[in-house]
């Protein structure tokens, strides 16, 4: 807990001077990072890196201690898998609708795979409802904001429902995510924020999650070096009761649409 103040004491310093409006463009970008299709090839602009770690402060975070004995890790797995098998069982037929109507507006595979870093650094593939064209590097310039062209009309409807993120149930279930954890990022991220957050990988020391604490308690307007405290915070105090009420604080949170952000 002492850790987790003096992180919270670290960033809180760094990030007075950031407005508003620069903390919702930073977000913006963020969202739209992790759509980009050749985020790997391309890498992440330097204007948009400077957006996202505004300043040239250099963050230093403290290991955490990880929480939650082998009862609780049962079951946190147990959970995960009854819920998420359930789940897939349920929503096959809204899944299968969905399916058809992603296939009725554009040509492609109804999902596809993007590469995250999961827990103890190792790369898996989460899967998406894909909701951009297949021809997307032709239909406009990357990291577009606002009415971003490349997205199809049902795409900008599943983002903002959080519909495309559903086949990450399979990820739940297979053993790459739990339901709750820290966000997984996708490598390039990861490798950028470690230049500037010394420490930013020990959110992998626990699976990341489809939501978590830093998504439920510090909004969708928070810098990385925001989200990172939130993260670590959680894995030095998960349990089972922590986990359920940011469950139902998600549920919240998508109900509103305030997911999508």
């Amino acid at each position: 807990m002492e850790e987790s103040m003096q992180n919270n004491k670290m960033v809180d310093e760094t990030t007075l001077a950031v407005t508003l409006e620069d903390r919702r463009e930073a977000a913006k970008l963020d969202n739209v990072g992790k759509h980009e299709p050749k985020l790997s090839e391309n890498g992440i602009p330097a204007d948009v890196l400077e957006k996202l770690l505004p300043g040239d402060d250099i963050i230093e975070l403290e290991e955490p201690v990880v929480s939650g004995g082998f009862f609780y890790r049962f079951i946190k797995r147990s959970f995960d898998v009854v819920s998420c098998g359930c789940a897939l069982i349920i929503l096959a037929i809204p899944m299968a609708v969905i399916a058809v109507k992603i296939k009725s507006e554009s040509e492609g595979p109804v999902i596809y795979a993007q590469r995250r870093v999961g827990k103890n650094g190792k790369v898996f593939n989460v899967y998406k409802f894909r909701s951009m064209y297949t021809d997307a590097e032709s239909r406009g310039a990357q990291w577009a904001q606002d009415e971003d062209p490349r997205v199809t009309p049902f795409g900008k409807f599943m983002r903002k429902t959080r519909l495309d993120e559903i086949p990450q149930f399979w990820n739940v279930f297979r053993g790459d995510m739990s339901l709750i954890g820290p966000r997984p990022e996708r490598p390039a991220f990861c490798d950028e924020f470690e230049k500037r957050i010394h420490g930013w990988h020990y959110r992998t020391m626990v699976r990341p999650g489809i939501s978590g604490l830093a998504q439920v308690a510090g909004g969708y307007d928070l810098l990385p070096k925001e989200k990172v405290v939130l993260d670590l915070e959680y894995i030095e105090q998960r349990n089972v009761a922590l986990d359920l009420k940011i469950i139902l604080k998600t549920l919240g949170v998508v109900s509103t649409g305030e997911g999508a952000r």
